[in-house]
């Protein structure tokens, strides 16, 4: 997949473009249906399927104190729009200078004379432009004049909702995994490093991987089962997922008020993973956080938590 920095190196890059334009947080299930459409159609004309975002999600430009946190990095934005099909993305840098673009310029300089495309197709929500002022009435006026058709992909329900970004990081926040992994498609992870902690579950017979993470967004403090994905070289190599038991939250019965932490305890297999790049996700939860009364209440709680946490990935 061609990986483009802004539309200005798109120029004369790509054959017969289809293209989508948004930021795709999340890459759920309303993204994932434009771009179903965007590969389809890409196939029929003999052309390419591409996505145009932009990074940093123009929030974190132009209202850094209210933006909310992110669902996906980058690099895990860029490798599900390969796993669904894409042919080339272009990551348009986001500045103050490119917030200032009016709507019609944008359209007519960064979409149709840089891309080219012969289609795009946009979500139900779309806005572009200075002050997001660029409207669907406007892309669908003036696309066909300037020698491409637009079309809107309307909006993806689950129980009853929208699918979007805001919905699925509530559910998260509350503690909820499970529906929000029915809104991604997939279960929700973060990534980031492997750090040294105080090593102190290797003291109770349950070492874990402390994340450093690169994500933005961490459910609700709890206990979750999920898995673990080496995404580096190394031992056991790139791609390989172990069964862990996480813990979100504060460790009360250590400390209070401390920062909010990842922990992950591998199921079933020992061995050093410091250091190391991984993603980690959250297929259930298991409990919310809780302070035990000392150690030995703690040690034999998590060895219910990972007895559960077996049995939940075992049937998943």
């Amino acid at each position: 997949m061609k990986v483009l920095e802004g539309s200005a190196a798109a120029e004369g890059a790509l054959v017969r473009p289809v293209v989508t334009v948004g930021n795709f947080d999340g890459i759920h299930l309303g993204h994932q249906a434009i771009l179903r459409t965007v590969v389809e159609q890409a196939k029929a004309v003999d052309g390419e399927a591409v996505v145009y975002t932009f990074h940093p999600h123009p929030r974190k430009v132009l209202r850094a104190g209210s933006a909310p946190g992110l669902l996906t990095t980058l690099d895990q934005k860029i490798e599900l729009l390969e796993l669904h099909g894409v042919d080339a993305v272009i990551v348009e840098p986001f500045t103050l200078d490119f917030a200032k673009t009016e709507a019609e310029v944008f359209i007519r300089e960064c979409l149709h004379r840089r891309i080219a495309p012969v289609e795009v197709y946009v979500g139900y929500d779309f806005h572009f432009g200075r002050d997001r002022a660029g409207s669907m009435r406007l892309l669908t006026e003036l696309g066909p004049r300037l020698g491409f058709a637009v079309t809107i992909i309307p909006e993806v329900t689950v129980d009853e909702g929208d699918v979007n970004s805001t919905r699925i990081r509530r559910l998260l926040a509350d503690g909820l995994p499970e529906i929000a992994a029915r809104m991604l498609g997939r279960a929700y992870a973060v990534r980031g490093h492997i750090a040294r902690g105080d090593e102190r579950g290797r003291t109770i017979g349950f070492p874990t991987a402390n994340l450093d993470p690169e994500s933005e967004v961490l459910p609700a403090p709890g206990v979750y089962a999920g898995r673990l994905r080496l995404l580096d070289a190394g031992e056991p190599g790139s791609g390989t997922e172990l069964p862990v038991v996480t813990n979100v939250g504060h460790r009360p019965t250590f400390k209070d008020g401390a920062a909010v932490l990842a922990e992950a305890h591998v199921l079933d297999w020992s061995g050093d993973l410091y250091g190391r790049r991984v993603e980690l996700s959250f297929s259930f939860r298991l409990r919310e956080e809780r302070r035990f009364d000392g150690v030995e209440a703690l040690r034999e709680q998590i060895a219910r938590d990972a007895d559960e946490a077996r049995r939940r990935l075992q049937a998943d």
